[in-house]
């Protein structure tokens, strides 16, 4: 698939959203792209997944690296997560908040040196999956880069220092809270990410 046909994927399934959104970056946005909506469709997450899959083999064989498991944050990355670790044939689990901090739970776990991919939906400022790789790190793994549906980092303060392997780059303009257009200060923000939500 092309930019334009993986692009036509997301809006077919409603996914790109207009209004006045705060990320989960804390960061302002006109536009919200909501995978979740997109991977309804199980046939559509496996066509978007397997085309993301061949760019992670791509990028193992012209580095050289071999990724051993998968370690999506949640929520977001879960189901793409599932989908990327039945695309590669590797295991895959997730990582959930507790008490503000990314940990392994339900039994999950990484062999000391384990090379690890995280899988994200979205990629806007790298911080959750620097949080991950944090998360990685405690438990004995190697973070070597990190995939996403979609790269909107464009010009945002970006802490990422993997390697990123995305299947559509988005330069959709973002506002810190400070400093929003007078369009957006009209519209009642809401707050569509998985942040903030407790682990139970």
């Amino acid at each position: 698939m092309n930019d334009a046909q993986i692009m036509q994927e997301f809006k077919d399934a409603g996914a790109i959203l207009t209004g006045h959104f705060i990320l989960s970056s804390g960061l302002h946005s006109a536009s919200y792209v909501q995978c979740a909506r997109a991977l309804i469709d199980a046939a559509r997450g496996e066509r978007l997944c397997k085309e993301l899959a061949a760019k992670v083999k791509q990028w193992e064989k012209e580095s050289g690296q071999k990724i051993d498991v998968i370690v999506a944050p949640a929520m977001g990355g879960v189901v793409v997560g599932y989908e990327m670790g039945r695309q590669l044939a590797i295991p895959s689990m997730f990582c959930e908040r507790v008490d503000g901090a990314f940990t392994l739970r339900r039994g999950f776990g990484l062999e000391q040196g384990q090379r690890v991919l995280i899988v994200e939906d979205v990629v806007t400022t790298g911080k959750s999956s620097m949080e991950t790789v944090n998360c990685i790190k405690e438990n004995g793994g190697v973070a070597v880069a990190v995939t996403s549906l979609i790269d909107r980092r464009a010009q945002n303060d970006v802490t990422l220092t993997l390697p990123l392997i995305s299947l559509l780059k988005l330069d959709i303009p973002t506002y810190k809270p400070d400093a929003l257009p007078a369009d957006l200060q009209k519209i009642p923000a809401v707050k569509p990410g998985s942040r903030f939500l407790k682990a139970s």
